[in-house]
C-alpha cells in the first residue's frame, strides 16, 4: 500500500530554469561588429550536405568575406568557406558554393525591403550548433566609415578605463 501524498500546505516552487544547453559557437565573424553597425539579427537554418556538417562540427569554416543575398524570394549565403572534410574523399563538397538559408517568408520580405530600400547589407555573424542543428546568425547592418570605427574604439577604451578605475577603488 502506497503512502498518501501530502496535499496543500507545501511551498510552491517555480519550475527549474532551462539553461542555454546545446549552443556551441562553431565559426564567428570577428570583424563584422567592427566593420558594421548592426541593426537587427536573425537566426536561420542552413541547407548543408553531410560533409559540410562534419567539417563545421570540427570548426573548419570561415565567414571572413561572406555575405547573404536575397534572390527569387530566398536568402542565400555567399562566399562562406567551409573547408573540405578530410574523410569524405569523392563525396566532398565545393567549399565556396552558395548555401540556402531557411527563414520565414515574412522575415524574408522584411529583409528584402530593407536591403533594397534603405541600403542595408546582410552579413553573417556566427555559425553555431543549437540542439544538434547547425544554425547561422545573420544581421542587417550598415557599413561604418573609418572615423566611426575610431570613435567606437575610443568609447570602448574609455569604458575599459572606467572599469579599471572602479576595480582599483574597490580593491
Amino acid at each position: 500500500m502506497a503512502a498518501p501524498k501530502p496535499t496543500g500546505g507545501g511551498v510552491k516552487r517555480p519550475p527549474p530554469k532551462k539553461k542555454d544547453e546545446g549552443i556551441k559557437v562553431l565559426v564567428r565573424n570577428k570583424k563584422a561588429r567592427h566593420d558594421y553597425a548592426i541593426d537587427e539579427t536573425y537566426e536561420a537554418g542552413m541547407v548543408l550536405v553531410g560533409s559540410e556538417v562534419k567539417s563545421l562540427r570540427e570548426s573548419h569554416g570561415s565567414l571572413l568575406d561572406a555575405y547573404a543575398d536575397v534572390r527569387g524570394g530566398e536568402v542565400w549565403l555567399m562566399n562562406c568557406d567551409i573547408a573540405k572534410y578530410a574523410w569524405a574523399n569523392q563525396f566532398n563538397h565545393d567549399p565556396l558554393r552558395p548555401r540556402k538559408l531557411l527563414l520565414h517568408k515574412q522575415q524574408i520580405k522584411k529583409i528584402a525591403g530593407k536591403v533594397r530600400d534603405k541600403g542595408f547589407t546582410l552579413i553573417p555573424l556566427e555559425i553555431f550548433l543549437k540542439h544538434g542543428k547547425i544554425k547561422i546568425e545573420i544581421a542587417l547592418a550598415k557599413g561604418k566609415r573609418e572615423f566611426e570605427k575610431r570613435e567606437t574604439k575610443k568609447e570602448k577604451e574609455a569604458q575599459r578605463e572606467m572599469e579599471r578605475g572602479r576595480d582599483r577603488d574597490r580593491g
